[in-house]
């Protein structure tokens, strides 16, 4: 590893509990970053789970020069997917989820459009979630609306592409405990001037294994994440 160059890519990934799909979704990803002719890295955060995925991402990493596994004890999804963005070192920075409900394919799509952004977003296209998290995303985009004057379609899906630069600006003002950091990410692009763009990305249902968020949790969660972005966008609102 210490030989490698330094990535114009990193792809943050964080993981619980995907035993069941995790070594066919990292290695299609590195296939796929291969094929395009990007030279990245692929960091998997296992959080803490109980099901033998850091063990399957500690035979891949040793198998897959780009992929670093990390594991560490349950921190919650979106402590963990911040403790990827202030570790990783390339130009861009790319977030997804390793559930495989938007799969690597049309990241070409978003790559493109990194000359005319600071931040890609990916919206799930052709979505079919249960009603809960469709009211979830709707308050989520509801929030960035009137807490930032935005319009975004999805503000937490995660599909992102951010470059660092602008990414490394944002971070200060996210909670380290933050719930949805996407969401609160997704307000302070759009509330500071950043070029936001927004790509499709089909969206398809897991092959294997369930949600790990229990919809009452999800809801409670939610609740938080709109407290936590409020206070986040009544703080840049006084500054």
């Amino acid at each position: 590893m210490a030989d490698r160059p330094t990535p114009t890519l990193t792809v943050v990934m964080p993981a619980y509990n995907e035993a069941g799909v995790i070594r066919d979704v990292v290695s299609a990803w590195d296939h796929q970053l291969e094929t395009l002719g990007i030279p990245h890295e692929i960091r998997v955060y296992d959080d803490g789970s109980r099901d033998g995925t850091g063990e399957l991402l500690a035979a891949l990493a040793r198998e897959r020069p780009a992929v670093t596994a990390v594991r560490q004890t349950n921190r919650g999804h979106g402590p963990t997917v911040l403790r990827g963005y202030a570790e990783a070192g390339g130009e861009w920075v790319f977030q997804t989820d390793s559930d495989d409900e938007m799969g690597p394919e049309p990241f070409a799509r978003l790559w493109q459009r990194r000359h005319d952004a600071d931040v890609v977003l990916g919206y799930r296209e052709g979505r079919t979630a249960p009603l809960v998290r469709r009211i979830v995303t709707a308050v989520a985009a509801w929030t960035i609306r009137v807490g930032f004057g935005a319009r975004v379609r999805d503000p937490n899906a995660p599909y992102r592409l951010f470059r660092r630069a602008a990414l490394a600006r944002l971070l200060p003002a996210v909670p380290a405990d933050a719930f949805a950091p996407n969401v609160i990410l997704t307000g302070l692009a759009c509330g500071n001037g950043l070029r936001v763009v927004e790509v499709p990305v089909p969206y398809r249902r897991r092959r294997t294994g369930t949600t790990s968020i229990a919809r009452l949790r999800l809801l409670r969660g939610a609740a938080l994440s709109f407290v936590q972005t409020v206070r986040v966008a009544r703080a840049r609102s006084t500054r």
